[in-house]
């Protein structure tokens, strides 16, 4: 029985004064004990939306509107806020992408991380404190004792990701979401906070799902991938075989457009057009407008996620190879 399993899930948005538009339009999700899942896509696919709607965290007036989230049974969904916060920052962490939003800049970065302790466990000041000193340790920030009297501006950006990290750890939680969690970092640092989140999960056996565009950095880290377009998954499975021949031309352009598929001195490969609004979304499928291999079909019908991909004509796997 999967840890986390997310089951036809609609997030959607007012429009107007009688009609909705879908920021999520019936996702699934599966995620193991221990499963590292990346979810990777533009920017406007909907990938953080579903890591709000995991943690209940959907702004009004924005809603679930329909499909269930079961966490080792429970179905988060039929939860009050007193009991899902039981679950969100203790059994569930997130990792935010930018620190300076996610640390408050007027408190020592010990206040913030014993005032997560106490949220969640009745604990003393000096088990707390120990607690904190431990988690910086394990994340690799030096002088650990003395960071806790820092404030997030004295740390540079490298610094106060780890301090994120560490304090996503504090609850020793069984889920870890990650969004964009180096997007404000060089590529350098980017390596090391990866290479630390892996590290971590493996050695703590936590379940992770990493949001991101980059699918140079999920084949990095995860064991399998989850692609969205436009609120919906469009192709799903092992991150090795989706890397080596995706089917869907979705998949096929993102790995093309990676740095590392073109020469010095060439030009990057860039998929046309853009994402469409969820306001403006096209007949059929989503993505026909920019599809090298549309079709009347692709116009008229949305097709359905069905042997690893939704797509009406998915690409062979010599043609991904091309």
């Amino acid at each position: 029985m999967p840890m986390l399993e997310v089951r036809d899930l609609h997030v959607a948005f007012p429009q107007g004064k009688t009609d909705e538009v879908e920021a999520l339009r019936g996702v699934d999700l599966h995620l193991s004990k221990g499963e590292r899942l990346g979810v990777v896509g533009e920017s406007g696919a909907g990938k953080s939306m579903l890591a709000f709607a995991i943690l209940n965290l959907i702004a009004e007036p924005g809603r679930v509107s329909d499909g269930e989230i079961i966490f080792h049974g429970q179905n988060l969904l039929d939860l009050s806020e007193r009991e899902i916060r039981r679950i969100r920052g203790n059994r569930i962490s997130m990792i935010f992408q930018d620190p300076m939003v996610t640390l408050n800049p007027v408190l020592t970065i010990g206040t913030q991380m014993m005032e997560t302790l106490r949220a969640h466990r009745r604990i003393s000041d000096a088990e707390a404190r120990r607690l904190c000193i431990e988690k910086l340790k394990e994340v690799s920030i030096p002088s650990a004792d003395s960071r806790m009297e820092a404030y997030p501006h004295e740390l540079s950006g490298g610094l106060r990701q780890r301090v994120v990290i560490a304090i996503a750890l504090l609850t020793d939680p069984e889920l870890i979401i990650a969004d964009e969690p180096t997007t404000a970092l060089d590529v350098t640092i980017q390596a090391e906070i990866m290479a630390l989140i892996l590290k971590l999960c493996r050695e703590k056996d936590v379940a992770l799902i990493l949001i991101t565009h980059d699918l140079g950095v999920v084949a990095e880290v995860t064991e399998r991938i989850m692609i969205m377009y436009a609120g919906k998954c469009v192709e799903e499975g092992p991150t090795r075989q989706i890397i080596d021949a995706p089917r869907h031309p979705y998949t096929y352009g993102l790995l093309r457009a990676l740095p590392q598929k073109v020469g010095r001195g060439q030009r990057l490969y860039q998929i046309p057009g853009s994402m469409p609004p969820i306001t403006a979304l096209p007949s059929g499928c989503a993505y026909h407008p920019r599809c090298e291999r549309v079709t009347d079909r692709c116009r008229r019908e949305i097709p359905e996620l069905g042997d690893g991909t939704a797509c009406f004509s998915p690409l062979t796997p010599v043609e991904a190879a091309s």
